[in-house]
């Protein structure tokens, strides 16, 4: 089994490429960020405050693809990859462009965590219809396959029209860059992971007994082979006995929740989250 590690980080913590850097040099195997753009100053629409992330993280969180193109710079190993980008509140060409920039930089490193959005404010200031944000996310990735993997891009959906275009460069993945479904455990979420993800991004990892079983009788009755469709738990608070569980349920890899904090506190934390890199290396999924 492997580990990775997620922070919510801000412009008051330790930078990403240094964290980064730490994250490669102790021997964790990827590196994730998640995304907010902003907080609206609305009561009736608090953050969804977990272990380990903050108010003030909805308030100041960095770009993750700005930071994750930092952290390219001082890394050569780890995987690199957002958990989970909004992808409903960018426009596809662009983003693709970033995504593409960022895997061709690292050599193949980049990993696309994407999710919905439970803020229907946030969603609503980019213009994004919140009832409709399943679809609009699908087609944005669709869109940004066709730039991925096209020599001349064509696409025409409902969100999106693209006329035959040329976009280099290419993302080294192909036809598309790893791309994760994070989310719960719903319908929609799953079905989103069958059809057209490579895997599914369950936030802590709650309930996998019951889901992981039903994802896979999702994906064979889609025709899709079960086997490649991966399921990393995230922002877990690992144990051993959490990790040998997941193990059980076939799980290869789990990214961590690391608690955003000075570059001391942070770098403390991280050191001791080593022993469980130990003890996953001895893990073997069934």
């Amino acid at each position: 089994m492997q580990l990775g590690i997620t922070a919510f980080l801000t412009d008051r913590d330790m930078a990403p490429a240094a964290l980064a850097a730490a994250v490669e040099e102790l021997g964790f195997a990827s590196f994730y960020l998640p995304e907010h753009t902003h907080l609206p100053v609305r009561a009736d629409v608090p953050p969804a405050l977990v272990e380990g992330v903050r108010l003030d993280d909805y308030r100041r969180g960095l770009d993750p693809l700005v930071s994750l193109s930092s952290a390219i710079a001082v890394t050569e190993r780890i995987g690199l990859g957002t958990g989970v980008m909004l992808a409903a509140q960018h426009d596809p060409i662009a983003l693709a462009k970033q995504i593409a920039t960022l895997d061709h930089l690292s050599g193949g490193r980049f990993t696309l965590g994407i999710g919905f959005g439970w803020n229907r404010a946030e969603a609503e200031d980019h213009g994004v219809d919140f009832g409709r944000r399943h679809a609009i996310v699908r087609e944005h990735l669709a869109a940004m396959v066709a730039l991925w993997s096209e020599e001349q891009a064509e696409f025409h959906g409902e969100f999106v029209d693209l006329p035959p275009a040329w976009a280099w460069p290419k993302p080294v993945q192909q036809p598309r860059v790893r791309t994760l479904i994070g989310g719960g455990s719903g319908e929609k979420v799953l079905g989103a992971v069958v059809d057209y993800a490579d895997g599914w991004m369950p936030i802590g990892g709650r309930g996998l007994a019951e889901a992981i079983p039903r994802l896979r009788r999702m994906a064979e009755a889609a025709g899709r082979d079960p086997g490649e469709l991966s399921v990393i738990p995230f922002g877990t608070i690992g144990s051993e006995a959490k990790l040998t569980h997941l193990a059980g349920l076939g799980v290869g890899e789990v990214v961590l929740r690391l608690p955003a904090g000075s570059p001391t506190d942070m770098r403390r934390d991280l050191e001791s989250m080593t022993p469980l890199l130990e003890f996953a290396a001895t893990l073997e999924t069934t």
